[in-house]
């Protein structure tokens, strides 16, 4: 009896975390969609100008930047940068086609 007590107990714990989980995986979603609004707005302004997609210099800061804020945070640096290097990959890949789409090529 007891056993069934206490896996009924983990249960409703797992439950608690998941829920949570879902939670954050939403609020990342609405986090993710609200970057990639800003990072459209600096596609354009970029097209409007002629300036390039990528921004090498500004790549660097921000993964130095987060790499800090991951360890302050108590999570794995090298997986803090992987996901901002896949952010910002899929965000060269957004300008390009808004500078595409105004007529310039990657060269400029």
């Amino acid at each position: 009896m007891n056993e069934e007590k206490d896996m009924a107990d983990a249960r409703t714990i797992l439950a608690g975390y998941r829920a949570s989980i879902d939670n954050i995986d939403a609020a990342l979603i609405h986090m993710l969609a609200e970057r990639f609004r800003c990072t459209k707005a600096v596609g354009v302004l970029k097209a409007e100008h002629g300036l390039p997609p990528a921004d090498p210099a500004r790549e660097q800061q921000q993964i130095a930047r987060l790499r800090q804020l991951a360890k302050d945070a108590h999570l794995d640096p090298d997986f803090a940068e992987k996901f901002l290097n896949f952010v910002v990959r899929e965000v060269i890949r957004h300008h390009e086609q808004i500078a595409a789409s105004n007529g310039i090529t990657k060269a400029g």
